[in-house]
């Protein structure tokens, strides 16, 4: 009887916790018969480098660079998160981290920022478009955006300083800001009956703080408009999003998913509910708009339930699961999204 060839995921699952002798003794031994030439490959590699490279090598840090290897020839949005990068991943889709309250971004090779209304980085003075020079009086220079979120991430209540050259101004200036808790949704009356919200990102509880926020604008007058304001929102969780735009639709299809496997084939509908009654919508989009800001305003642009303004959005059109290996874990490309209408995300939403 021959034995059924385990996918690599699982290989890696089983190398997670062994020993440098284990890497090859686990590998080995699934694969007695049928065809893992691929699979075989791997495990002659790691054990000539477990064998007989110079120094010994940490059985821990072979798999991890074994996965980054794998990954690195997938897409861009494809990635192999370490501990670190796992627990990063869980707190930005928490909705409730500690920060400045600051959208970073790359532009023209330099770090910037846009502060969130409401937030610790605005009341302290940062403006949109301040490139960040240092954090904690140590350099951005040559280090990235993933780089710069981490360091002013923080407790509540502690204290950052940062280093900002802004256009307008000939020298440095050198800002201390306290960090608070900050939420994805925000929102304010534009005048009376129209009302604003910004969302920053899809988290967790941005759909709850969506009607909260909207609910706020009502006690201060009926809405006979709304304006959603997506701009530089780069997505996040898409059930999020699908309960964001259900929020504004009464039927229909919100999205489809179109992947390889069966379970990935899916679409979503909106349920008979709308948090606004029908009062026109306005969606701002522009180039920073991606993934699930994207899956929102194609579904109530395709709907005919709002107009949509701006400039073409990202066209980040792929869906990402993540797949746990222990205290690691693959965020994986598995589908792409397709609007209400059929069109393909990933071309972009056009106004």
């Amino acid at each position: 009887m021959s034995l059924r060839p385990v996918t690599i995921i699982g290989v890696v699952v089983s190398m997670l916790g062994g020993t440098s002798l284990g890497v090859a003794a686990f590998w080995s031994a699934l694969y007695y018969e049928g065809e893992a030439h691929h699979e075989r490959v791997l495990v002659s590699a790691a054990r000539e480098i477990t064998d007989s490279y110079v120094v010994e090598v940490d059985a821990d840090d072979l798999v991890d660079n074994a996965i980054r290897g794998m990954i690195d020839g997938l897409d861009g949005h494809s990635a192999f998160l370490d501990d670190l990068a796992l627990v990063v991943l869980e707190e930005e889709t928490s909705g409730r981290f500690g920060g400045v309250g600051v959208e970073v971004g790359m532009e023209d090779d330099h770090i910037v920022v846009h502060p969130m209304a409401g937030t610790p980085a605005e009341r302290a003075g940062i403006a949109a478009g301040d490139r960040l020079m240092e954090v904690n009086h140590t350099s951005l220079t040559g280090r990235t955006v993933a780089d710069a979120v981490e360091d002013l991430r923080g407790e509540p209540g502690t204290d950052v300083h940062v280093r900002v050259r802004r256009e307008s101004i000939s020298e440095p200036l050198d800002i201390n800001i306290t960090r608070g808790t900050i939420a994805s949704v925000a929102g304010r009356m534009l005048a009376p009956g129209v009302g604003y919200v910004r969302i920053y990102q899809f988290d967790r509880p941005t759909h709850t703080d969506l009607e909260d926020v909207v609910e706020d604008l009502q006690r201060e007058g009926s809405l006979s408009g709304l304006v959603l304001d997506l701009r530089r929102n780069p997505g996040g969780l898409l059930d999020v999003a699908i309960d964001v735009a259900d929020a504004f639709l009464i039927d229909g299809i919100i999205v489809s998913i179109d992947g390889r496997e069966a379970r990935s084939q899916r679409r979503f509908y909106a349920a008979a509910d709308d948090i606004v009654a029908g009062a026109p919508i306005a969606v701002l989009i522009d180039g920073f708009s991606a993934s699930a800001s994207e899956v929102v305003a194609g579904a109530l642009k395709d709907r005919g339930r709002a107009v949509v303004i701006g400039s073409r959005s990202f066209g980040k059109g792929s869906v990402q699961s993540v797949i746990r290996l222990g205290s690691r874990a693959l965020k994986l490309t598995t589908a792409h999204y397709l609007t209400p209408a059929g069109h393909a995300i990933q071309d972009g939403v056009t106004p």
